[in-house]
């Protein structure tokens, strides 16, 4: 007896020994923000405070002292992130998550980014002060690899670190650039409807520009039937397992001095972005003796991609401008290296890439490319059909300056300076927002433009034999749209269509115009905004568009149908004033019905998986209120039923009562029980997340969120069969920079600063980001040094 008890003791001392030294173990993982540590390669000391939101206020002598630094507490809190966001171009994913992700692999690398990064760093003037800045970053970067701690996620998945280069700073702005286009996605499914169904159908669509629109004003003062369908499934289910978030839409607005209290100018701005764990931003504040910035950084990226200091701010949202194209190509029967052209026959070029897959066996991948970009047929497997298609990105055929112009506006002292720098942004398209202390706002449509041949469409697969369906011209950048200082005072994106210049509409996938009403609306009934005013509009959560789509298909329900509790449903709908409040019903029942508006009167022609691809489109979400009013169309009708022909009157009063049903089996029959927080819920998944013992540790949520699709708080979910709107994308900031008060402009993050799961800062915004609270973006030193809750010093290595 007297033994056993000595052996449970035993036991007992070995698991609490187990438990301490784990404890401790994982102490070891956390970011370090206080303290002294040498570092390789400075010149001078270089002070880090952090706020108490981990934020750091970095202060050097130089700039390379403190982009050295910057690279240091970036990697410490997100290095896990940089890890994942470099490896996409170059098909590294395989690695770390295993065969799932090889279909994935394959696609990015036949993107070609990593090729054309490759083809840029050849060109690069490594003694230029970019790739100083870029250099000194990734020394610091490095400097975290050799002698900081391992983030947990290595040990979870095995991975080892490596240092970081250029290319990898390239390689993720790559990636981003992709993310941003929208013809991979719906060229090829419009190509296939074209070809199955045929031109009538197409013309029931909101393909083109919708003159009725809210569009962005200017002011200058001076086939074969089934292959699309295929690489449509094949790019949305490599883009579906990816391990990091897209970049989707966003708002932004500055008001000039004319409108503000003030008489300051207010820039405002929201990315929409893809929601993951850890978030995109990583927020810094650098100053020295000749540079100051306040900057939001995509992981990896030395240069911030939103920023604000004394004397001027910027933000971006998508262009969506047309920036992809595909094309039928024709192969030599007889010679299969060669590809016709109107020019005779040419070589193709065979690119060869080998794949490494966790706990499986490396995958050779080969892949070919005519002078249009990579042919697709082949990168997955589902794609067999003999007619190739090859992908022509304006990325990867023109110089990559990208990063020339990120330096060039994080530089700038003046609007001249940073318009100057703008042309180097041929891809992604961007709106560039700007407003500065003296009193200029300015929005320019930032990408490299180009114009095709008349009756042209870009929307559907070209030609690529007969040389009759390329680019006529390159535009130069004066010919992009844009407005500075316009006379009605203020500028704004929200992703939607610009208007002409010279007689000229530039094709894209913008989104519909119920963001952009809404902004306007606001925007032009006001005078006197202020930070406030404009932060509790940053949040507004009601549709401009919804209550007039519900009022002209609630006009065609018959009310001999509908029993008295559907009744004072639809009387509460028709009085909706459009708003996604959490305990509203309206919008519950608005979406059920919306979506089986769509389903029924798509699906039957479509077919389930073009549906579904249909479903993940800009195209869908244009087409929801231009399609509801047209009162006759080809796909009313429903083409499996044989005895009646049906119209859109049909159509809405099966969708109602298919809407009915379903809400009646997920929350029982009483109407007060249909609320929107029981559906519409937010979850910011980590990658490893996904395993079921390790998600709540790793994830942040499910919160029931405000807000829905295409308002300005705009909590964005995928329409499908559930039923439930699990918000996928949505603002990855909220930032409000007031040059009346420019110390105390405010910003919020989704989740948390850190990205480490042992840090404090992993998740201490979360709620403050869903009830709607902001922060202050600290730029005052003596308040950021007397507040700070740690301070990390750098100092040189005497090496």
């Amino acid at each position: 007896m007297k033994t056993f008890k000595k052996i449970l003791l035993l036991l007992a001392v070995v698991i609490v020994l187990l438990v301490i030294g784990t404890a401790l173990f994982m102490n070891t993982l956390k970011p370090e923000y206080s303290g002294q540590k040498t570092m390789a390669g400075l010149s001078d000391e270089v002070t880090v405070f952090y706020d108490s939101f981990g934020i750091p206020h970095i202060y050097a002598e130089s700039e390379e002292d403190a982009f050295q630094a910057l690279g240091y507490v970036h990697a410490q809190d997100r290095l896990w992130q940089m890890e994942l966001l470099r490896r996409v171009a170059k098909g590294g994913l395989s690695e770390v998550f295993g065969p799932d992700l090889v279909d994935t692999d394959k696609f990015f690398l036949s993107l070609g980014i990593d090729e054309h990064t490759k083809a840029t760093l050849t060109n690069i003037d490594n003694g230029s002060p970019m790739a100083a800045l870029c250099n000194a970053y990734l020394d610091g970067v490095n400097s975290f690899i050799e002698n900081g701690p391992t983030p947990v996620e290595f040990y979870l998945t095995g991975l080892e670190k490596k240092p970081f280069t250029l290319e990898d700073v390239y390689n993720a702005v790559g990636y981003m650039a992709f993310t941003f286009a929208m013809g991979h996605k719906t060229d090829p499914l419009l190509t296939d409807l074209k070809n199955d169904l045929g031109e009538e159908y197409l013309n029931d669509l909101a393909i083109e520009s919708d003159s009725s629109t809210v569009w962005i004003k200017n002011y200058k003062n001076v086939s074969s039937d089934s292959i699309a369908t295929n690489i449509t499934a094949a790019v949305t289910k490599a883009l579906d397992k990816l391990p990091i978030p897209l970049f989707v839409g966003s708002n932004s607005w500055v008001l000039a001095p004319e409108k503000t209290k003030s008489g300051k100018v207010i820039l405002a701005n929201d990315p929409h972005i893809g929601f993951a764990q850890p978030s995109v931003w990583y927020e810094a504040h650098v100053s020295t003796p000749h540079y100051e910035k306040y900057g939001y950084h995509m992981a990896g990226v030395p240069f911030p991609l939103l920023g604000h200091d004394r004397n001027l701010a910027y933000g971006l949202t998508m262009f969506q401008n047309d920036d992809l194209n595909f094309y039928f190509e024709e192969l030599n029967q007889a010679d299969s290296t060669k590809y016709n052209t109107e020019e005779g026959w040419k070589e193709l070029q065979v690119v060869e890439k080998t794949i490494s897959v966790k706990d499986g066996d490396d995958v050779l991948f080969t892949y070919k490319k005519t002078r249009h970009g990579p042919i697709l047929n082949g990168i997955a497997d589902q794609i067999t059909q003999e007619r190739p298609v090859a992908m022509s990105w304006i990325y990867t055929r023109l110089e990559n300056k990208v990063l020339d112009a990120l330096y060039g506006i994080t530089h700038a002292e003046n609007l001249d300076e940073f318009q100057e720098a703008l042309p180097n942004i041929h891809a992604p398209g961007l709106n560039v927002m700007y407003g500065d202390a003296e009193g200029n706002v300015a929005w320019w449509a930032s990408a490299q433009l180009y114009q095709m041949p008349d009756s042209i469409s870009s929307k559907f697969i070209l030609n690529g034999v007969s040389g009759e369906e390329e680019p006529v011209r390159y535009l130069d950048f004066s010919e992009n749209p844009s407005a500075i200082n316009p006379p009605w005072n203020y500028v704004y994106s929200a992703n939607n269509q610009p208007d002409s210049i010279a007689g000229m509409l530039y094709p894209g996938y913008y989104l519909p115009e119920n963001r952009a009403k809404r902004i306007v609306e606001l925007l032009d009934n006001k005078n006197d905004w202020d930070k406030e005013s404009v932060s509790e509009m940053i949040l507004d959560v009601t549709s401009s568009v919804n209550p007039r789509l519900v009022s002209e298909l609630i006009k065609l329900l018959d009310i001999s149908h509908l029993d008295q509790q559907q009744l004072v449903e639809v009387d509460k709908l028709s009085n909706w004033d459009g708003s996604y409040t959490l305990d509203s019903q309206s919008a519950l029942l608005y979406h059920r019905s919306e979506y089986y508006v769509l389903k029924n009167t798509f699906e039957d022609e479509m077919g389930p998986e073009r549906f579904k691809q249909f479903l993940s489109t800009h195209l869908m979400k244009r087409h929801i209120a231009w399609g509801a009013i047209m009162k006759v169309g080809k796909w009313w009708d429903n083409v499996l039923t044989q005895d009646v022909v049906e119209t859109r009157n049909h159509i809405v009063l099966k969708s109602f009562a298919d809407a009915w049903t379903s809400l009646v089996k997920d929350f029982g029959p009483d109407p007060n029980e249909w609320t929107w927080d029981k559906v519409h819920t937010l979850e910011h998944k980590h990658p490893i997340g996904q395993v079921a013992s390790l998600r709540k540790y790793l994830n942040v949520g499910p919160f029931p969120v405000e807000g829905s699709r295409e308002v300005i708080n705009n909590m964005t979910f995928p329409y499908d069969s559930t039923g439930f709107y699990k918000v996928s994308t949505g603002p990855s900031t909220r930032r409000i920079i007031d040059f009346s008060d420019i110390e105390n402009s405010i910003s919020i993050l989704p989740t948390g600063q850190s990205g480490n799961p042992l840090s404090e800062h992993y998740k201490d915004q979360a709620e403050l980001y869903v009830r709607g609270e902001f922060r202050k973006m600290m730029m005052n030193q003596n308040e950021i040094e007397t507040t700070s809750k740690s301070k990390l010093v750098f100092v040189p290595s005497e090496n």
